[in-house]
């Protein structure tokens, strides 16, 4: 089967807010959602999986007008910030070298938070368990930077995962999964679609 793992497009700055942050998209992570929308037309996909999370929801709402199915909603593929009550653009915490990208990328959580370890758990028995539930199809899952990093190195076979690499916006990352078990990368980062819209890539664009 055919597994594209999706990153959310492009989301609102929120906070201190009330609760967990859970941002929408801003105009342009809707305009890029569309652009990824079309660029997947021609792929027949059997089913699209999103995190609970706006962000990754609304990136995965145009994709499956444009596929005529509905989304369905995964828990397990959530950001290991997912009960956070702020959202700050990873791209803005580099810019300004904030120290929670520097704890970010030493692997550091907030009191309460999923370890490093509990949270690849998490990530990797969930994409695994859709995997299964889909041998001989395509589908996609539109969930987060952390997670595409998590399940990569995993296939991989890196340790950590912790600044492992940056997914760009709506940038897809195509793996096959055999029924043997076999899991190898086809894509990382393929975001075509994008390319002379003027819309923001991410941190090298």
């Amino acid at each position: 089967m055919e597994l594209l793992l999706v990153r959310h497009a492009l989301p609102v700055k929120r906070v201190a807010v009330d609760g967990p942050a859970d941002p929408v998209l801003s105009e342009a992570g809707h305009a890029q959602a569309r652009h990824l929308a079309e660029y997947l037309r021609p792929e027949r996909l059997d089913a699209i999986y999103a995190s609970p999370l706006n962000r990754a929801i609304q990136t995965a709402t145009p994709v499956s007008e444009v596929a005529g199915i509905g989304v369905l909603v995964e828990p397990g593929v959530s950001e290991y910030d997912r009960n956070s009550d702020t959202y700050i653009p990873v791209e803005e915490l580099k810019a300004t070298n904030d120290p929670r990208w520097q704890a970010m990328l030493a692997g550091r959580r907030e009191p309460g938070d999923e370890t490093p370890e509990q949270f690849d758990t998490r990530v990797i028995d969930s994409i695994e368990a859709l995997i299964g539930a889909h041998t001989g199809q395509k589908i996609a899952v539109v969930c987060h930077g952390g997670v595409i990093n998590a399940y990569l190195a995993r296939v991989l076979g890196i340790g950590s995962t912790a600044g492992f690499f940056y997914p760009n916006y709506t940038s897809i990352h195509r793996v096959i999964a055999a029924r043997s078990g076999e899991r190898t990368i086809s894509t990382i980062n393929e975001t075509a679609h994008l390319r002379g819209t003027g819309l923001p890539v991410g941190l090298h664009a």
